[in-house]
């Protein structure tokens, strides 16, 4: 609806120059541009060729792809490998990965060219399970048998009065056969905690929307999910306890995550949670779009399958008492050095950020020392250098470059909005609305009858009107009286500036 004329066109032309300039921080878009993918810069080059041909096949940015198959990795290794760069500090690989975009921008089909070789891997792990679970399940049948005729024997002793018999070894088939899980999609974490606690590697949880993950933390009306989800990020022990069920004791809780999310869900979820650093630990990936392209090469699954396999051999250490636990992997004294630097730019780095920007920069660190492990690993995993002894310089200071040229910026981009103040969103969302209606003038009458969030009410938008006359966007009108008497209407004149691509 457009507000009522009050001022002629030509009378608003020649007023642009009695205006100052408006202030940017309100007409600059909130949504940064992506950053270009260093692919090649940070990736193997059997790595980053699989995976641009990749992208091409699924018509993705190959942004996508390039998630998955890290977040895929680091679940793989798991807890067979950490790295560790002194005595003291050791993480995981498990890396969180949110694909954002539009429902168009394929981001399914993209994570599917990593998630598809994945459970065709799972499925050629699960004929060995089904071999040996049908073999339990007959030596179960027989150890019940058997028990039922040891419990009659022992009750016939001690009707007789004689000592009952032992226990025969018959009677224990043995510990049941669990199946491989390398990736869950929607679990509760009762159940997760069960699949984990039978493999000790840790699994993938891999949602193709990850909105409803993130919503359902709260579910439970006395407690939250999301204290396991943030343990399960650390790898640290954790015993899952709820009502009426048996306790899981968990050694190392390793949980990667990884999925897609579209924009508009997401910035509900970053202005409207607590800033607990759940959400800090997801990796955001917000390319745009794929140019349309025929793919030129054909899609090589067995790489990838085969690659995943290496990951998959990497053994455990046994303890003494029996117990599994990761290897760690040190690093080297020139990539304790660099990481000595990187944790310096990260200090300034955290000077100018705020909110959830904030909380994911405190967090580099961290990730840049999984990072270079599943980087190093992913070398070893194409065949293309040797198990890594160590954390080089080389493996480090790529997992840096990535983060300072790519994810770092690429979250300025994710975080956006919610590094930008209430009033100051919703004075944003009035200059938008002003442009699109193409408003030179408007009374506060003409918006509040739209009904929009956020200036819905009349002190909402005299607050707005405030911040918007202060930067020079807004001007109030001079006020005359309205042919039938009373109150005059407040009018406000809108800075030329806003239409000055369109006039």
């Amino acid at each position: 609806m457009n507000a009522p004329t009050t001022i002629s066109i030509a009378d608003y032309e020649r007023a642009k120059n009695d205006w100052p300039t408006p202030d940017a921080r309100y007409l600059r878009s909130d949504i940064p541009e992506p950053p270009s993918l260093p692919l090649e810069d940070v990736f193997s080059p059997r790595w980053a060729r699989w995976m641009r041909i990749a992208a091409e096949a699924k018509a993705a940015p190959p942004d996508y792809v390039m998630a998955a198959v890290m977040a895929c990795c680091g679940s793989l290794i798991g807890n067979a490998r950490w790295a560790s760069p002194w005595h003291g500090w050791a993480e995981p690989p498990v890396l969180w990965a949110a694909a954002i975009g539009s429902p168009s921008s394929c981001k399914s089909p993209a994570l599917d060219a990593v998630l598809g070789p994945l459970k065709a891997v799972e499925r050629s792990m699960r004929a060995p399970w089904e071999t040996s679970m049908a073999d339990w399940r007959q030596r179960a049948e027989i150890a019940k048998l058997a028990e039922t005729a040891w419990k009659d024997d022992v009750k016939a002793a001690l009707k007789a009065g004689k000592k009952a018999p032992a226990r025969p070894d018959g009677c224990d088939a043995g510990p049941e056969p669990k199946p491989v899980r390398l990736s869950v999609t929607d679990t509760t974490v009762e159940k997760l905690a069960l699949i984990v606690g039978d493999q000790p590697r840790g699994t993938l949880l891999a949602r193709d929307e990850l909105a409803g993950w993130l919503s359902a933390m709260n579910r439970y009306s006395g407690g939250s999910d999301r204290p396991f989800w943030l343990e399960s990020y650390g790898g640290r022990s954790y015993t899952v306890e709820r009502m009426g069920r048996d306790s899981v004791y968990i050694g190392h809780l390793t949980v990667g995550v990884l999925g897609g999310i579209q924009p508009d869900k997401l910035r509900p979820l970053l202005t409207g949670n607590d800033d607990d650093g759940l959400l800090a630990r997801l990796m955001p990936i917000w390319p745009n779009p794929a140019p349309v392209k025929r793919p030129d090469a054909v899609l090589d699954e067995a790489f990838i399958e085969d690659a995943m396999r290496m990951l998959l051999s990497l053994q455990m250490p046994i303890d003494e008492d029996g117990s599994v636990r990761p290897w760690f992997v040190p690093f080297s004294d020139d990539a304790k050095g660099l990481l000595d630097q990187f944790r310096e730019d990260v200090r300034q780095w955290e000077g100018k950020a705020e909110g959830l920007l904030l909380s994911f920069v405190g967090k580099l660190p961290g990730l840049a020392v999984r990072i270079s492990l599943v980087l190093a690993m992913m070398d070893y995993a194409s065949g293309e250098a040797a198990e890594p002894a160590q954390i080089s310089i080389a493996h480090f200071g790529r997992a840096a470059h990535f983060i300072e040229s790519y994810l770092l910026p690429m979250a300025r981009r994710a975080y956006a909005d919610a590094s930008v103040s209430t009033k100051d969103r919703s004075a944003r969302n009035l200059v938008k609305l002003i442009i699109s209606q193409e408003m030179r003038q408007f009374s506060t009458r003409d918006i509040l009858r739209m009904d929009q969030k956020g200036f819905s009410t009349a002190s909402e938008l005299d607050t707005l009107i405030k911040i918007l006359e202060e930067a020079d966007v807004l001007r109030q009108a001079p006020s005359s009286s309205s042919p039938q008497g009373g109150r005059p209407a407040k009018v406000f004149l809108v800075n030329p500036a806003l239409h000055g691509r369109k006039s």
